[in-house]
């Protein structure tokens, strides 16, 4: 009998020591900056299928992603990436930051611009973008890849 209340007693002991651990909270870094957010609201739009006109998360088209994430954050922007490209300032690429907004012509046939990706980041000029392909739906691709430089026709920023 002593022996089977020492081992519940040691056993009770065991799990009561076990039982303490501490737990983690992961902290989840918010956006801070207004330009952060907008930049963060756009990303979650990653994988959309693209859809011409689409402003959700049933399909997104390229000024879709960017007129909702900058409208997340009270900014008004135009609809279609050429009226949009008429707004903020032209900057130079070795100005651009995230936040900032670039603009392509993807068509050789049309003489305007209809193409228009979010700046995500410019680390040492490698300049990455969000935007919504026909092919891919929405991604991030870097202005370095052939496509891309070649349809670049210029950064303006907005904030």
């Amino acid at each position: 009998m002593k022996k089977c209340f020492f081992l519940i007693v040691v056993f009770s002991f065991v799990l009561s020591s076990c039982s303490s651990t501490k737990t983690v909270v992961k902290k989840t870094t918010k956006p801070t900056t207004k330009v952060d957010r907008i930049v963060s609201n756009a990303l979650e739009y990653k994988g959309v299928r693209y859809k011409f006109g689409g402003t959700t998360n049933r399909g997104m088209d390229c000024s879709g992603v960017v007129y909702v994430a900058f409208g997340s954050e009270n900014v008004q922007l135009p609809r279609i990436s050429r009226d949009m490209a008429k707004r903020g300032k032209k900057i130079s690429l070795s100005k651009v930051k995230k936040g900032d907004l670039l603009f392509f012509r993807t068509s050789k046939s049309r003489r305007s611009i209809n193409h228009v990706g979010l700046v995500v980041s410019n680390i040492k000029g490698q300049i990455r973008f969000v935007h919504a392909t026909t092919s891919r739906g929405v991604i991030v691709s870097t202005l370095s890849e052939k496509y891309w430089n070649k349809a670049f026709v210029k950064a303006t920023t907005i904030l």
